[in-house]
């Protein structure tokens, strides 16, 4: 075999018109050689032939075992088939042999019409938010990404429950003004798995007139598109920035979406406040009615005069003890009727565990307390003595004898 500096010297020579004849006297080479060279389309590559390895003897059972279990770490093949040599080199020839085995799962391209779908995903920022109680924790923000236009909503909600993620959602799709066709889950647990819907959800969709659509397992290019921004998030959004409560989180993050909404996304050669009009004319109509979404219970009201929520417990009025009350909250606030009267107002907290009490109800409490400990006052003119005489006449009795 010619060297690759021979090789290259014989397509120059040829190059030139120099006769084959002549370039393979001048090497000292055959004539075949030479011609072989010339209508060769890539330079001469040394492939040493196949021969047996170490490794040869436990192929078999490694490509079987990686057949019925494609992603077995190196070390576990390694116990399973009985191998004691260099773990590298194993390591090596399972790297070779396990593309093979894999099943393939192509991703087609997605194209977005306007006003067709927008993407919903929950993004858990790196970082604890300060709440109510002087603890720290890890909040999720709920992100919805109109897919066409690219536009991004968000906002932090206190939990990942049913109640939570549709008033949240309700929020951002009243900021974009309209309606998409079709609002693109993975399986959320408050939004629903599967066929089966979490409680409320189908209600909320109706009202809306859109199409929930819920991915199956394992197809994140579905929804790459707010899957993609939430790394970018924690890659650009996070980083320097610190948070003194989930409100102050909301007030930085929304100020900075709306300068990125209006930078050039680079698939689109736009950005999404340029195509954010087009997307809004083909999405549909905000519904003509009210939504009544948030947290709802009907309960009696108990002596202690506190509703829970969530995991927290608020105060009532305590004139209305005994009675049922009817509680509703969303993201903001808690509040309590009874018989259509406000009878509990409070802001509520998204911490967990907690007791808000309002300083009125104590009072109201304490004053009701000592009222029912007080005797009650006879009445004016009330004589409760009564005369023995009438005992023996209604039982027949006249001067201590039986009539």
């Amino acid at each position: 075999m010619i060297t690759l500096e021979d090789w290259a010297l014989i397509r120059r020579l040829a190059a030139e018109g120099v006769p084959k004849a002549q370039i393979a006297a001048r090497l000292q080479i055959s004539r075949t050689t030479v011609i072989k060279a010339v209508g060769s389309g890539s330079p001469p590559r040394y492939e040493r032939a196949a021969r047996p390895t170490s490794f040869t003897p436990f192929e078999a059972r490694v490509r079987q075992l990686l057949v019925e279990t494609p992603d077995m770490p190196a070390t576990v093949l390694a116990e399973r088939v009985g191998w004691t040599g260099s773990i590298r080199w194993f390591r090596d020839n399972v790297h070779r042999l396990r593309p093979e085995q894999r099943r393939i799962d192509p991703a087609d391209r997605l194209t977005w019409e306007p006003g067709d779908a927008a993407q919903c995903d929950l993004w858990f920022p790196p970082e604890k938010i300060p709440l109510e109680d002087g603890t720290r924790k890890l909040l999720p923000v709920l992100v919805i990404t109109a897919a066409h236009s690219r536009l991004m909503l968000a906002r932090m909600i206190p939990t990942r429950k049913t109640e939570d993620l549709l008033l949240g959602s309700w929020e951002l799709i009243q900021q974009l003004g309209r309606v998409p066709r079709r609002l693109i889950w993975d399986n959320e647990p408050g939004i629903g798995r599967g066929k089966r819907h979490a409680e409320g959800v189908d209600a909320f969709m109706g009202t809306l007139a859109t199409r929930l659509v819920l991915l199956p397992p394992k197809d994140p290019e579905s929804k790459g598109v707010v899957e993609r921004r939430n790394g970018w998030f924690e890659t650009s959004f996070m980083p320097g920035r610190s948070f003194t409560s989930a409100a102050d989180f909301d007030a930085q993050f929304r100020d900075w979406l709306g300068r990125v909404n209006a930078r050039v996304v680079r698939t689109t050669k736009a950005s999404p406040l340029q195509r954010v009009d087009v997307d809004r004319a083909a999405m549909l109509p905000l519904p003509p009615i009210p939504l009544h979404l948030g947290w709802r219970n009907r309960v009696r009201l108990g002596r202690d005069y506190y509703v829970r929520l969530d995991t927290n417990d608020y105060s009532v009025d305590p004139q209305v003890i005994g009675r049922l009350v009817d509680v509703t909250a969303d993201l903001e606030r808690v509040r309590v009727r009874a018989d259509g009267r406000i009878v509990a107002d409070h802001a509520r907290v998204w911490a967990r565990g907690m007791t808000i009490t309002d300083p009125a109800h104590v009072e109201t409490a304490a004053r009701l307390r000592k009222q029912f400990q007080q005797p009650r006052a006879a009445a004016a003119g009330d004589d409760l003595a009564r005369d023995l005489a009438d005992y023996d006449r209604a039982f027949g009795i006249i001067d201590g004898e039986l009539s």
